[in-house]
């Protein structure tokens, strides 16, 4: 009688900054954050002590935007909901995982999931469409260091990046096209696809996120078939006295209205919504636009649980190698600063 194998169990562990579940949250929240060697780079003690003193002056003004968010952030339930249709996607033999860097469920909590659950192998997949030594290469360090402390030692594919993959590609554009007849009803349009910024600093070492976001606005900005519209790049959520990459979102948002514009915003580096949408570019951002004169301003939502970008995601996990390598979804090298992905150039 031939004996029946069991089918293999594959662990998705989806990667995402996380956030405060309540005020009280907030401070600690933060000061994870800044103590994180891949935002602050500087030895201890001294990264604690700043990141201790940041946390705490930040704090106030930080519970004042989550209080507009109904005092937390949604990226946990958000998440949720995408590992809820990737789950579904990707159907038998699969469970996805939900590991947040800067609050729960931290890696510690969901590698002990995945380790009671009898995973055979493991595929991180980061929420990050751009891979930056900050977000991607940040999480991957934890889960590794995490992964080695409790013995979970199974192989494990990790994908790096995947800035113009086909479904995170269709989904942001199709959200674009959907928007864009109520923007150009209103006056001539200016796109703005606004990412998370960085400091210049980071990406003079060699960090790709800034290529690989210019990656992703050109996947667009083709597969739209629109060459006649007016586009910009740029970036917003700067904090600290660090010169960052630009130009910044509120700057060129000016621009726009002082000139009559309207102006759609693509938030082109983040999947869900968080306070960076909700809140910087919903409301502050908004009224900066009203105030300037802007014929309209209209905010693109974020691919969120798009059933494109959910097939996307289920097409890396099915793709992924067990090799060692970090894998990108991405048609072009990812640059120098990730050795180990397989397509670093």
């Amino acid at each position: 009688m031939t004996q029946m194998t069991a089918p293999q169990k594959t662990a998705v562990v989806l990667f995402n900054l996380g956030g405060p579940d309540s005020p009280q949250a907030v401070q600690p929240f933060l000061f994870n954050l800044f103590n994180d060697p891949a935002i602050i780079r500087l030895p201890n003690p001294f990264r604690w002590l700043l990141a201790k003193l940041i946390s705490t002056r930040r704090a106030p003004v930080a519970q004042e935007i989550y209080a507009r968010m109904g005092g937390r952030s949604p990226i946990l339930p958000q998440t949720e909901a995408q590992a809820a249709a990737l789950q579904a996607a990707l159907g038998e033999g699969f469970r996805v995982f939900i590991a947040m860097r800067y609050w729960h469920p931290f890696a510690d909590e969901t590698a002990r999931q995945v380790k009671a659950w009898g995973a055979d192998r493991i595929v991180l997949l980061p929420l990050y469409p751009q891979f930056s030594t900050t977000t991607t290469a940040s999480s991957f360090t934890d889960w590794q260091r995490t992964a080695a402390r409790l013995g979970l030692a199974v192989p494990t594919a990790a994908i790096g990046c995947y800035n113009d993959e086909p479904g995170f590609v269709g989904a942001q554009t199709a959200l674009l096209r959907e928007r864009l007849p109520e923007a150009e009803a209103k006056g001539p349009v200016r796109i703005l696809f606004s990412a998370h910024g960085l400091p210049k600093k980071i990406v003079t070492d060699g960090d790709p996120y800034q290529l690989q976001v210019e990656r992703s606005v050109a996947a667009i900005r083709q597969q739209l078939g629109r060459d006649d519209l007016d586009t910009r790049i740029c970036y917003q959520s700067r904090v600290g006295p660090l010169e960052w990459i630009g130009p910044a979102t509120d700057a060129e948002i000016t621009r726009a209205a002082q000139e009559k514009r309207s102006i759609v915003v693509v938030p082109v580096a983040f999947v869900s919504e968080h306070s960076e949408t909700l809140v910087e570019l919903d409301i502050e951002y908004a009224e900066l636009a009203h105030h300037n004169g802007a014929a309209s301003y209209i905010r693109v939502p974020t691919v969120g649980a798009q059933p494109a970008f959910i097939e996307g995601l289920a097409r890396l996990v099915r793709g992924a190698g067990f090799d060692g390598q970090t894998r990108c979804g991405s048609s072009q090298p990812c640059g120098t600063a990730w050795r180990r992905c397989a397509c670093a150039a």
